[in-house]
């Protein structure tokens, strides 16, 4: 049975996708707001786009803010059809997502995030452990996300391990959580939707965010006093998350045409991510907020942090996940990012149109749309 309801009159409009006919609306769901970059970039228009070239046969209806089902919940709610196209970080869900998890925590060294994105996508499309892994949660896995580099943004100022020490600090996965724990500070898990008004009521000191979400999403730059510039690698997710009935029904036709689309997808979001970060920074030094550069021994304390993160993760998530041996994916996904940077170099990384034109012929123009995620 299937897991959303379709009339018998859209059932025959989706197996005739591009013939003009018209269909249900679906449900696609993100818990980010709507001015948030993951929202505005990559959902509005990526849905336009495939309203437009599966000649309104598949609409997507965009909710917003978790209003359709929040973050922790975005997994299960694609699969049991709640929603047919969602947002889904692994951060939310590590024990339903270990091998997602596990690269979000290799992320934590990461330092070119559109390399980082593109090899997500990657593995995420191609390696079957990984496949597997959304596929038994009958969701279909198209394209990664990754945010630019994170910083602190706090209330007081922090410079150095002496006053960061008790700190609550917002954080988001695995790695991020171990990092500020070895710093004596504590970690808080909350919902991005949540950080604001955490700030203002002090229930956390600081968040670990990417400099965009200063001024967009959760908007953050508007009550926060200080900023520090400490590189903290970056945060991945999986931007396009499909119902796997949703996705068999609606035939190949309508399948190729989504692929195709969504590496222009993911390109414009990375693009747009990174357009954002001085144009955030800059408005937020306008606001009077304070910059800090971390001293020595934040510095020292990063670096031998970093250090033990690509040769312990893989074990840790075998033995704490109870999973078969993950360090042939984390080497996979190294020697992607490694092969990501080389076929970015020469490549105007501000021309959506040139990325995108590279992420589809190295990844998307071999997905085939008569197998992938049946």
């Amino acid at each position: 049975m299937r897991k959303y309801l379709l009339s018998a009159a859209s059932l025959l409009a989706v197996a005739t996708v591009g013939l003009g006919a018209a269909a249900d609306t679906y449900q696609a769901s993100t818990w980010l707001e709507p001015s948030h970059i993951l929202t505005k970039d990559a959902y509005v228009p990526y849905l336009a786009d495939i309203k437009a070239a599966t000649d309104g046969a598949v609409d997507f209806e965009l909710y917003t803010s978790g209003a359709l089902v929040p973050a922790q919940t975005t997994l299960s709610g694609v699969g049991d059809g709640v929603a047919q196209l969602g947002l889904v970080a692994a951060a939310y869900t590590p024990s339903e997502l270990p091998l997602s998890g596990m690269i979000n925590d290799l992320a934590f060294t990461a330092t070119d995030s559109l390399a980082t994105s593109l090899a997500l996508t990657q593995l995420a499309m191609t390696n079957q452990r990984f496949i597997d892994e959304y596929g038994q949660h009958g969701t279909v896995v198209l394209g990664a996300y990754s945010t630019p580099t994170y910083l602190f943004a706090c209330m007081s100022d922090i410079t150095s391990t002496d006053n960061i020490r008790g700190k609550k600090i917002r954080t988001a996965g695995t790695a991020q959580n171990e990092w500020i724990s070895s710093l004596g500070a504590v970690p808080v898990s909350v919902p991005s939707t949540d950080i604001y008004s955490g700030l203002e009521r002090g229930s956390i000191d600081c968040t670990l965010g990417d400099a965009t979400n200063l001024e967009n999403g959760p908007k953050f730059g508007e009550v926060t006093r200080t900023v520090t510039l400490l590189d903290q690698g970056t945060s991945l997710g999986i931007t396009y998350v499909y119902n796997k009935n949703f996705w068999n029904d609606i035939g190949p036709e309508a399948r190729r045409k989504i692929l195709d689309l969504t590496a222009r997808g993911i390109a414009l979001t990375q693009i747009s991510y990174e357009a954002a970060v001085q144009d955030s920074l800059d408005k937020t030094r306008a606001r009077g907020t304070t910059f800090n550069e971390p001293d020595q021994s934040l510095v020292d304390a990063l670096a031998a942090f970093r250090a033990k993160v690509i040769e312990t993760y893989p074990q840790r998530t075998q033995s704490d996940r109870g999973i078969a041996d993950p360090t042939d994916v984390a080497q996979e996904y190294l020697a992607l990012e490694e092969k990501w940077r080389g076929l970015l170099d020469g490549v105007d990384r501000n021309d959506v149109d040139a990325v995108a034109a590279l992420v589809a012929s190295e990844i998307y123009s071999k997905i085939d749309e008569n197998s992938y995620g049946l």
